[in-house]
């Protein structure tokens, strides 16, 4: 799979091969952040046996750029694949820059919907488990255990109530 790599503003300049992209390239993500009627984020904790950030709570759906995607259909793409989502309606969020271990951008999108755990589909070797979690819970558990959620989960739950 070749990873979209870009520049500082965003434009793209080339691709690589995941395995070749080095510490000082820029790299692109999407991230579905979803919220059901009882204003509860559904969270995905990454599968264990990934690479970056394993066991590591974050949004429902996240997925690396590929050569030919944009933001939004990789998101499309991510959303079936790893909780067997379809049909359905984002709404476009902020897009921001991450820099640090991995340096990347990422585009937010979110969604509502009522689904009860057991009727997702989960792609086990991306997503160890979900669960839904009020937005006090998860700011507590994120205090408490900061190392064990992704950079950008206190944010989200801090800012965006869609």
């Amino acid at each position: 799979m070749k990873v979209i790599i870009v520049d500082k503003e965003d434009n793209v300049i080339g691709s690589k091969e995941r395995e070749l992209v080095k510490q000082e390239d820029i790299y692109r993500v999407s991230s579905l952040w979803i919220m059901n009627s009882k204003n509860e984020f559904l969270l995905a904790r990454r599968a264990l046996s990934k690479t970056n950030d394993p066991g590591k709570w974050g949004p429902a759906v996240a997925g690396t750029i590929e050569e030919g995607e944009t933001y939004g259909s990789n998101i499309i793409k991510e959303a079936e694949e790893e909780l067997g989502l379809t049909d359905i309606k984002l709404t476009k969020g902020p897009k921001r820059f991450h820099k640090g271990k991995h340096n990347f951008f990422y585009q937010w999108f979110f969604l509502r919907i009522d689904k009860m755990i057991e009727e997702f589909s989960i792609q086990k070797d991306e997503v160890e488990e979900i669960k839904w979690i009020s937005k006090t819970d998860l700011l507590k558990a994120i205090r408490k255990r900061p190392d064990e959620f992704l950079d950008g989960v206190a944010y989200c739950a801090q800012n965006f109530y869609f």
